[in-house]
């Protein structure tokens, strides 16, 4: 028999063990969230207590401001959900969960509420005037030997084997936060750093075991929340990445289930149709329907139910208790177009009515803006539907860039497909909350697909860091790391040079980067460091021009700057431009000066482009 076959039996099964007495104390396996805080803009807390016919028994508080609201048993006798009501005059401190049966205490349970930081109701989540820096932290840096294994896990260190853990961990990230404080960047994004006690392929993180717990090969909770501390310090807010629509199947919950609809359980193991756009295809089947957003991700991974309303509330406490454990700026969520689409918009709502300046961004892999459009908060759909998702990733824009700067210009290719992909922006209601990228640890690396061509590295970046949206890079991208998803999602995320003492060199370091490599880390660096200190680049008007004789021209402007962006894609010749076409732009302005390389022009009423090249110009 399969392991998997074992699984969906024992979860039929599950049922049939719900009724005998216990007579002994009991044993609370787990509590979930083990504490919380005082002073939530939300008073209701949702407890969830699992341990050995738990249901059995009653439920005693006695504290000051905290009461409870409602005791919810499920078919599984094992659990309890426990809904307070922690009003404003609750004060930080300890009290008894009491759990007695016929008048005997069987457990207790000491509950912290702590108080809450200052000003964490109005944290300020990533927006427009900060560049994300996505790394997957096994391929980082091993800052710490000691938990390369870690008794209880089977995935043992194995760097031989692409699909094996290699080491890094929280530790190896807090070592590099100064060069990616001097690299420019302000946000960090890791792939997810949760238990992922899977037996083969875990350091990826997407398949969690324990959504409370850090994964002990990456360090501690503790260990994350000092990462947060020390980005802060840097200017760098650290973005967590969850995973809503499935849980491991080793996940203890998986195994004993909360009740029998908390996963999506199919005759024999059924597998998604990764058809997202049955979402809102209006000729869509039942069957294609379903089988999108309940069937499985992978056979390791478990789809969740977010129709259920103990489930859901479950889920959002759990991003709102990172938020505040961690003192985190932003939450990325996987595989968001998999989840219920109505169950998700309560989520979302749940973050943002806690955290109102906060930014939450969705995985939206699809291929039209009008397809990307509909997840976004906002959007007028033919269906009424209303996501309450403030962010979403512009895979379209990506797309356009990969190609464009590949391509000889004609009339539907090269340049014009940036312009045609931001001109339909049209589609989305908050054009500034795109998430953009070239590229992330799901796709090839930019650099094969541009040959390891460093103009065209320049380009696209270029492009990447002065258009609308909030750019995210990827961890290598600076030293032009090449990596393809044909060779095996672990050979193509492979280790940063440096990140472990073995390493033959240190590509944090200029010394241990070639001389090409430092040529596209410099270029990189200064723009990054350009754009963070000029707002102009954030927030500024875009306006483009159509690609004419192989040039695009577009424009950053605000009331203190205008920034002119010119992209050469001929591979041979040099281009003069003449600037009159642009005066609806231009006029008043006499002078500029070239951002990278500090040179002053002092006539720009023609402007020289040299080939494969971009050209940015702060105006006078």
């Amino acid at each position: 028999m399969t392991k998997l076959k074992s699984i969906f039996i024992a979860l039929s099964l599950m049922s049939l063990f719900s009724g005998y007495s216990f007579a002994g104390k009991i044993k609370l396996d787990h509590v979930e969230p083990m504490f919380w805080w005082t002073n939530m803009t939300n008073p209701n807390l949702q407890v969830m207590v699992h341990g050995k016919n738990i249901s059995d028994c009653k439920v005693a508080i006695d504290y000051p401001g905290v009461s409870v609201e409602r005791i919810i048993g499920t078919d599984n006798p094992n659990y309890l959900f426990i809904n307070l009501l922690i009003d404003k005059s609750a004060k930080a401190g300890t009290f008894d969960l009491l759990f007695t049966d016929n008048g005997k205490t069987k457990a207790n349970y000491k509950y912290e509420l702590k108080e809450r930081r200052s000003g964490s109701a109005n944290r300020k989540g990533f927006d427009t005037s900060d560049v994300l820096y996505l790394l997957m932290p096994d391929r980082f840096s091993n800052g710490n030997p000691d938990n390369d294994s870690v008794d209880g896990m089977e995935d043992k260190l194995d760097r031989e084997n692409p699909d094996g853990r290699h080491g890094g961990d929280i530790q190896g990230i807090i070592n590099h936060l100064d060069y990616l404080q001097d690299l420019g960047i302000t946000a960090l994004w890791s792939t997810p750093l949760m238990e992922d006690n899977m037996p083969k392929v875990s350091y990826h993180g997407y398949a969690i075991s324990d959504y409370y717990k850090i994964d002990a090969r990456y360090g501690t909770n503790d260990d994350y929340a000092r990462l947060s501390a020390e980005a802060k310090k840097r200017g760098i807010k650290l973005i967590i990445d969850i995973v809503t629509n499935h849980a491991a199947s080793e996940h203890w919950m998986v195994k004993d289930l909360p009740t029998k609809d908390w996963i999506h359980i199919f005759p024999e193991f059924t597998n998604s149709n990764h058809c997202k756009t049955t979402t809102n295809d209006p000729y869509v089947s039942d069957v294609d329907y379903r089988r999108n957003f309940d069937g499985w991700f992978d056979t390791s991974m478990a789809d969740l139910n977010q129709k259920n309303d103990l489930l859901l509330t479950y889920l959002a406490q759990n991003t709102i208790w990172w938020i505040e454990f961690a003192d985190l700026g932003g939450v990325r969520i996987d595989t968001y177009p998999y989840n219920d689409t109505e169950a998700m918009a309560e989520y979302c709502n749940l973050i943002m009515d806690e955290y109102p300046n906060f930014n939450i961004v969705g995985e939206t892999w699809l291929s039209s803006s009008a397809d990307i459009a509909y997840w976004q908060k906002g959007a007028i759909n033919n269906d009424g539907y209303e996501s309450g998702l403030p962010c979403v990733m512009d895979f379209p824009l990506m797309d356009a860039t990969l190609k464009a700067f590949n391509e000889k210009e004609s009339w539907n290719e090269g340049l014009i497909r940036l312009y045609n992909s931001l001109a339909a922006d049209y589609f989305y209601p908050d054009r500034d909350n795109l998430f953009t990228f070239l590229e992330n640890h799901d796709t090839d690396r930019v650099m094969s697909i541009m040959n390891g061509d460093i103009n065209k590295f320049k380009m696209s970046l270029a492009f990447l860091l002065t258009t609308r949206g909030i750019p995210q890079l990827y961890y290598g991208g600076e030293i032009m790391m090449q990596g393809r998803k044909s060779d095996g999602d672990g050979v193509m995320r492979i280790d940063f040079p440096g990140g472990w003492e073995v390493d033959a060199r240190n590509a944090f370091t200029k010394e241990g980067r070639t001389d090409l490599e430092n040529e596209a880390f410099n270029f990189q660096k200064k723009l990054l460091n350009y754009r963070k200190n000029n707002p102009v680049l954030h927030t500024g008007k875009l306006k483009h021009f159509a690609p004419e004789n192989e040039v695009y021209v577009y424009f950053r402007s605000n009331e203190e700057k205008m920034i002119m962006v010119l992209l050469n894609n001929s591979d041979e010749s040099s281009k003069t431009v003449d600037c009159k076409r642009f005066d609806e732009v231009m006029a008043g302005f006499t002078s500029a000066k070239n951002i990278m390389t500090d040179e002053k022009l002092n006539d720009i009423s023609s402007i020289e482009v040299p080939a494969k090249s971009v050209t940015i110009l702060e105006l006078y």
